[in-house]
This record gives structure tokens, C-alpha cells and sequence, in this order.
């Protein structure tokens, strides 16, 4: 199990595969424990993954102390540089893609392509919907997930399909094999106290990295509105959605198609 020591904390990390140097920042919560992983997706046959459990996840350090946006990109950009590599394909999804965002605003020489997946800018650009302010009873709490994680799911829908319903209402109800651990609470709590202080969109005409925006038609969590002001204000930035909600990655083929194509400069 490999750990880097970076910023006062160990960071768990992974490291697969061949081709070019990519680096995953992955979303809220994401914990490598938990399958499946970026490995198990298209990505993996064309690229050297390189990913982690963020600070207050999984397998890497818990502090109880505030944790910013600064922090989670500084992180990321000494662990490229714990690896040895100098710069690197960047891929950042949902928090991940707000962390990616500081990243390359603050390390341009460390990216030289960016894809920026079902995320948000924050500020004037609109922020990703509050988790943090998630009802906290577990049904309430895990309807209101399914639909902003995908709008289609509403209430006609929770009629229409009621085995559907009770089946992801089931799943979103499961608690993580994990969450007794210590720092567990305190980690997962710190994360979306960060989240909710990012603010990238006046910074975001600094990149000059070569940028692929892409999402669900129907994520109600980083909406397609909040893609278009990020595309607004990032130069030669391309933007598409796709057939799917919040995880468009597994819902469209063709998204991990289309992302492969921009990483490698290809058309499809």
C-alpha cells in the first residue's frame, strides 16, 4: 500500500497501467476501497492512472483541522511530483474537477490537458449543489440524492418504476463498510466544508491548457449551466454533454470515448 508524506499528512495512491501520465482526481467521498474503481473503466487500457484517496478519505490522513481547496490542489500537484513526473494529462470529476481547477490555475506546467467533468466553478460561475446541506434523515437524505443525481428520477418517475425506486433507494441507504472507522465522520465533514468555499470562476481565463468540459444533460448536482459558465471563461475550452445524469462516465458510452479522443488529440 503504497503513501506519500505530502503537506503534513500520508496520502494513499495507486498507480497502474501504460501510455501517457494521467493523474485522476476523483469525486466526494471516493474511497480506492470501494469498487469499482477509474482501474476497471475504459481509461485504464490507454493510460498510466495515477490516483488517490483525497485527505480526510479512505486510506490517506483524517486531520481534524480546516482543509481548503489550496490544500486538496497542493496535495495533488506533490504527488505528480512524489512519482517523478514532471507534468501529466489531468482528469478531475465532480469535487475532483474543482480540485483539478485549482490545480491548473495554480500549477499550469504541471497539466497539459484538462478535462473538467460534472463540476462547477463556483462564485459567479455556480456552485455545485450543497451536500452539505442534505436532509439528514437516511430516506429523505437518499431520495433527494437520487434525484439531484439524476433529474429524471422525480417524483412521476418514483410512481412509474416503484421496484427501480425501492432498489436505489436501497443502495443510497447502504452505509459505507467503512464509516466506523476512525476519522470517518471528521474526514467526510472537512471535505464538504472545503467544498463549499471553492471559487475558481474569475481565475479560470488564466488557463491556457488545452480544456475538455463535459457532463450529464441531466445532473441536478453540477447542472449544465454551471458547464457553460466555466466554457465562458475558459479560452478555446470544448464543452459536451451527454446521455446521463450526475455519473454520465457510466451511464454514455461514448463519454470515456470522447474523453480518450481529447486526451490523445484524436478524433473519434
Amino acid at each position: 500500500m503504497p503513501k506519500a508524506g505530502i503537506n503534513g499528512i500520508d496520502i494513499y495512491y495507486e498507480l497502474k497501467g501504460e501510455g501517457p501520465q494521467l493523474l485522476y482526481i476523483s469525486g466526494t467521498g471516493v474511497d480506492l476501497r470501494v469498487k469499482p474503481t477509474i482501474f476497471d473503466y475504459p481509461l485504464s487500457k490507454h493510460f498510466t492512472i495515477l490516483t488517490y484517496d483525497q485527505r480526510g478519505m479512505g486510506q490517506t490522513s483524517k486531520p481534524d483541522t480546516p482543509y481548503t481547496m489550496r490544500d486538496y490542489a497542493e496535495d495533488a500537484h506533490e504527488l505528480t511530483r512524489h512519482v517523478g513526473w514532471k507534468n501529466c494529462f489531468v482528469i478531475g470529476v465532480s469535487f475532483g474537477g474543482m480540485v483539478a481547477q485549482e490545480l491548473a490555475i495554480r500549477h499550469p506546467e504541471t497539466v497539459t490537458r484538462l478535462v473538467l467533468a460534472c463540476t462547477s466553478s463556483g462564485g459567479r460561475g455556480g456552485a455545485s449543489y450543497p451536500l452539505h446541506q442534505l436532509p439528514s434523515d437516511p430516506e429523505q437524505r437518499a431520495w433527494k440524492l437520487l434525484q439531484i443525481l439524476d433529474t429524471r428520477q422525480n417524483e412521476e418517475w418514483k410512481k412509474t418504476h416503484p421496484e427501480q425506486y425501492q432498489a436505489a433507494l436501497r443502495q443510497r441507504m447502504t452505509p459505507s463498510p467503512y464509516e466506523k472507522e476512525p476519522g470517518y465522520a471528521t474526514g467526510s465533514r472537512r471535505q464538504l466544508e472545503a467544498r463549499a468555499g471553492h471559487d475558481t470562476y474569475d481565475r479560470l481565463p488564466r488557463l491556457n491548457m488545452p480544456t475538455y468540459i463535459c457532463g450529464g444533460k441531466y445532473d441536478g448536482i453540477s447542472p449544465p449551466k454551471n458547464l457553460e459558465a466555466m466554457h465562458g471563461q475558459i479560452p478555446g475550452s470544448r464543452l459536451e454533454y451527454f446521455e446521463g445524469g450526475h455519473w454520465f462516465l457510466g451511464q454514455d458510452p461514448s463519454a470515456f470515448r470522447r474523453i480518450i479522443a481529447f486526451l490523445l488529440d484524436k478524433e473519434v
